[in-house]
């Protein structure tokens, strides 16, 4: 895959309409929400994001706004869900050919560790952003005490789409491993936080010199699965 800081908005990604009032795909004002919504929470954070602000950004009115997302919640839950379902894209493309399982599963890892490079067309969404995003801001998203409502509502649906798909592949090479769910959910929470720990609380973690901290997660995570599942 080649380094490209876009993810492409032309690929439509249907996702729970239950998480959205009106899909922003639909229209420009929608899209534009998208893409400058993963920017303004790049930049300051989740917690200091409101829609009066991304409001002032796009010259628009907050008004307008709620017409898509009834929070600010339903927007990040939104944009992450995207991302997974756009990641979830990216290994079905990358691994349909391939038919050893675990080569699949490493080329699965290589993706789920790069979550910022892409060849698809640069387009409005910064990929890069919205990686740092999922990066930092992803367990929020159901970490709330309305979380058993919103996963019968079905708005987790892409992450568990994702791990159900990864979890597939260690059947294939490991069926009598009888954890495959459980590893795949460790895996996709180390591959975040790992790399959040590595920029911020690196005591938790560890950074080979000789390699980069994708790198790094990357050689910890095919370690990790393949001693489980030899």
């Amino acid at each position: 895959m080649e380094t490209n800081p876009f993810i492409s908005t032309q690929l439509r990604i249907e996702l729970n309409e239950r998480l959205y009032l009106r899909d922003p795909q639909d229209t420009d004002l929608g899209r534009r929400l998208m893409a400058e919504s993963v920017k303004l929470i790049d930049e300051i954070g989740f917690e200091q994001f409101t829609f009066k602000r991304l409001a002032q950004r796009i010259e628009s009115t907050e008004a307008s706004l709620y017409r898509y997302f009834e929070n600010k919640h339903r927007l990040l839950v939104y944009l992450v869900s995207w991302y997974w379902a756009w990641l979830s894209y990216q290994m079905r493309f990358h691994t349909h050919n391939v038919p050893s399982p675990a080569e699949r599963l490493r080329l699965m890892l290589r993706i789920l560790t790069r979550g910022h490079q892409t060849d698809a067309a640069a387009t409005q969404v910064d990929g890069a952003a919205l990686y740092r995003i999922v990066v930092k801001e992803a367990s929020k998203a159901y970490l709330t005490k309305d979380v058993d409502e919103d996963n019968q509502a079905g708005l987790f649906r892409e992450y568990k789409r994702l791990a159900a798909g990864i979890a597939a592949v260690v059947s294939e090479i490991n069926p009598t491993y009888p954890y495959p769910h459980m590893l795949v959910s460790t895996l996709l929470e180390a591959a975040r936080k790992q790399l959040f720990f590595a920029q911020h609380l690196p005591s938790l973690t560890n950074t080979a010199a000789q390699k980069t901290t994708e790198e790094t997660v990357y050689a910890f995570l095919e370690n990790l699965v393949f001693k489980a599942l030899t």
